[in-house]
């Protein structure tokens, strides 16, 4: 694991609203005999790079489950912040002024976590920070091969959102190889380039490449029985990728 730089403040948030249309209440839902919201949890604790891990919610019954698995919840999320189309930058930007004002903390690197993306490991995270600690990224994400074409990786992987219209073959082999936002399982953000830009994909934006068969997002109840069964299945899983791929390198 990766230790944080000397006198720099990494703040974990995990936006959590109560409202779900499709899966109702997913954020404690239970997944495989637990909240949901628990496995993301235990996943910030465990960075030794973060000070701070954060639930933001607008919901008094998940906040009770976040205190109750050692995450902090200083205030609730504004009703105005918590709606259908409300954006994660702006409650973000609350989160930092009310900290900033109430507490005058002000962390150098903010790092999301969704719930939503229970295939998500370590390893993620680790690639995640390492990438934010030796390149000149203001934001690193994740990402994960697609067929779209929507996101694309340079040599020295920054992350370039473009609409490719000028390949007209709708064969994979002909194309270049695309990357979409997988979630996202990590973003981490390098606080000023936030405030400045009002972005979290910030200009100086960079990607680490994830499975494409841990990149399932919770959207629906199909994606939940999915991930529901490939979580309880990966080991099986990598092993016979592995095995396969040896076969395709013989």
């Amino acid at each position: 694991m990766f230790k944080k730089k000397e006198n720099k403040k990494v703040l974990a948030i995990i936006p959590a609203r109560f409202g779900s249309k499709r899966i109702p209440h997913k954020n404690i839902k239970f997944f495989l005999g637990k909240p949901l919201i628990i496995y993301t949890i235990k996943q910030a604790h465990a960075c030794s790079f973060v000070d701070r891990v954060i639930v933001d919610t607008d919901s008094s019954k998940i906040a009770e489950i976040a205190l109750k698995c050692g995450a902090e919840i200083p205030f609730l999320r504004p009703t105005r912040l918590a709606g259908d189309r409300a954006q994660i930058k702006n409650s973000i930007l609350n989160i930092l002024k009310q900290l900033r004002e109430q507490e005058n903390y002000n962390p150098d690197y903010i790092m999301i976590l969704q719930t939503t993306s229970p295939l998500r490991e370590m390893a993620d995270i680790e690639n995640c920070w390492k990438m934010m600690q030796f390149s000149d990224a203001t934001t690193v994400l994740t990402v994960c091969p697609t067929h779209p074409r929507l996101y694309y990786l340079s040599r020295n992987n920054d992350a370039i959102l473009v609409n490719d219209l000028k390949n007209k073959s709708t064969n994979i082999q002909y194309g270049r190889q695309a990357y979409l936002l997988n979630g996202c399982f990590v973003y981490i953000i390098k606080t000023d380039a936030f405030l400045k830009e009002k972005s979290i994909i910030t200009k100086k934006t960079k990607a680490v490449i994830c499975p494409k068969w841990r990149s399932v997002d919770l959207d629906t109840i199909e994606d939940w029985v999915l991930a529901e069964y490939l979580y309880k299945n990966r080991k099986k899983i990598v092993s016979r990728i592995k095995q396969l791929t040896d076969a395709k390198n013989q």
